[in-house]
């Protein structure tokens, strides 16, 4: 009985703050990958051979990326695909 109610409390607890952590994600908003806007060294994952964030060599290589607001990446001058050139 003893194991049964630590359960059911751990399981109500583990509810609470999946309900508290979605607010927080919901305030964030949507997120796009925009290439060609990162400077040197501020790049949020893997590309060009490398496979971590922040390894970007040059500023605005067509090739790196970071997340930007949906719908803000083409009005930084960036572009939803990689490798290609900013217009």
């Amino acid at each position: 009985m003893n194991s049964t109610k630590t359960l059911a409390i751990a399981a109500m607890v583990g509810s609470l703050l999946a309900i508290g952590a979605q607010p927080a994600a919901a305030a964030e908003g949507a997120k796009e990958k925009c290439h060609g806007i990162v400077k040197a060294g501020k790049n949020d994952c893997a590309a060009n051979g490398h496979s971590c964030a922040g390894q970007a060599k040059v500023d605005n290589d067509p090739n790196e990326w970071k997340h930007v607001p949906a719908g803000e990446c083409e009005k930084m001058g960036g572009s939803l695909k990689p490798g290609a050139k900013k217009s």
